[in-house]
């Protein structure tokens, strides 16, 4: 039997807006424990990762431009270690956010443990800047980028030193709101980028099929899928702090997760951005469920 370590980030300062450190514990308050117990898995709850509090006009102590740039590495090098302990020990680690300023040390640590990681990146926005191309300065923006050793070192060497994932091996999928030194970097590392344009005219299961075969046929030996919830439509996910129109709807969430779950490879899962201080009477709350349920229903026949 598959043993789940859930691990929440409640973390706000990579998206510098209230309310999604709340995201993990509303999570669990709405069930996610029983969702996974409930679908024939051993759970663990390992709690939530240490965030200090740090007031909003300390958030340029550490960087001029980019926010609370210390204290978001700090715990991103704590939650990198909790999920390789989790690997070594044989457990998924399945992590709740906080804002996405998490992958990084969700890929640093998953990656440390496989010899070659891929990533599948699913969201309305590249997070693919570096603190120079960003227009913002907030690092949720920055986490992926940082994997492919692209951007400050205190970013590209969480963890350990050097690059975490090939650029090669990086699938984003469901994009559609992209800077313009985001576009740049896909073109220089020919980095596998699915918009919402591309999932309208090629199609998405025909870019899925893509995706595990290039997977399948490649040296990978873990995959990390990280999951923000603002590739939903803006309609469908009020409680999120950076909502995109023109989106997937919640149908094709369940597509994208059933194609990537049934190929088997997935070893690690990030769940991210969902807001409650943002949501509409639960609307928001309700889609995170339905889909969490999703995952765990297609986890039933996972062996690890």
């Amino acid at each position: 039997m598959l043993n789940i370590n859930l691990i929440g980030v409640p973390i706000k300062y990579g998206c510098d807006r209230d309310g999604v450190q709340f995201g993990p514990d509303r999570l669990r308050e709405l069930g996610i424990m029983d969702i996974i117990r409930n679908n024939g898995f051993n759970v663990y709850d390992m709690g939530n990762i240490y965030v200090p509090d740090i007031l909003d006009e300390c958030k340029y102590d550490w960087h001029k431009t980019a926010k609370y740039f210390d204290p978001i590495n700090e715990v991103n090098t704590n939650l990198a270690h909790s999920v390789y302990s989790s690997l070594l020990s044989k457990s998924f680690p399945f992590v709740i956010g906080g804002d996405h300023s998490i992958g990084t040390g969700s890929i640093s640590g998953a990656s440390k443990h496989f010899k070659e990681m891929a990533v599948i990146w699913i969201d309305a926005h590249g997070d693919i800047n570096d603190i120079e191309t960003s227009p913002t300065g907030n690092v949720h923006g920055m986490p992926l980028a940082a994997t492919m050793n692209v951007g400050h070192p205190n970013m590209t060497n969480l963890y350990y030193e050097g690059i975490k994932v090939k650029p090669e091996n990086v699938y984003i999928i469901g994009a559609r709101d992209l800077d313009p030194g985001e576009i740049d970097l896909v073109e220089k590392l020919n980095i596998n980028l699915y918009t919402m344009d591309d999932i309208n005219t090629i199609g998405l299961e025909k870019i899925l099929d893509d995706t595990i075969t290039k997977l399948k046929s490649s040296n990978v030996d873990g995959v990390h899928l990280s999951f923000d919830i603002d590739v939903l439509d803006s309609e469908i996910v009020p409680g999120t702090g950076t909502p995109v129109g023109d989106g997937i709807n919640v149908l094709e969430s369940k597509i994208i997760l059933d194609k990537i779950l049934s190929s088997k490879l997935v070893t690690s899962i990030d769940f991210v951005e969902f807001n409650p201080l943002l949501d509409i009477e639960d609307k928001t709350a309700k889609v995170c469920m339905e889909i969490l349920e999703f995952i765990f229903e297609k986890f039933c026949d996972y062996r690890y």
